[in-house]
């Protein structure tokens, strides 16, 4: 886990960097940030159950939004028939941006969930 957790910070902080020039980077570098520091807290084996279902409850209702926006994953999937996703790192459709941000979510949701789960475990065995 101290591995994934050390590859997951260098990625989300890498993701947050690279929101610099993304039309909207005050939502995206504090969210790739959040779940940087909580992997780098996880390395140090320090883990916060409450911020994980924070973070996890409010990135899955923005990946909801996500889904149901005009440009967003329904619309990509139906419309644009899954278009691909990584032709190129402009995203020059709106579809495509939005539906990598939901995927973006998904991927916070689910190291979140990762770390919260084994840190269940490593204080289950503490007791």
């Amino acid at each position: 886990m101290k591995i994934f957790n050390i590859v997951f910070v260098v990625l989300f902080v890498i993701f947050a960097g690279l929101q610099y020039n993304d039309p909207d980077p005050y939502v995206w570098m504090p969210i790739y940030l959040y779940c940087a520091f909580f992997c780098f807290m996880a390395v140090k084996k320090k883990f916060y159950p409450v911020w994980y279902a924070i973070g996890i409850a409010i990135f899955l209702l923005y990946a909801g939004y996500k889904v149901f926006d005009n440009n967003g994953l329904i619309d990509w999937l139906q419309r644009h028939h899954a278009e691909s996703l990584v032709e190129t790192m402009k995203a020059e459709k709106p579809w495509i941006e939005e539906t990598r941000e939901f995927f973006g979510l998904l991927i916070c949701v689910a190291v979140l969930a990762i770390n919260w789960v084994y840190g269940e475990r490593v204080k289950a065995k503490r007791n």
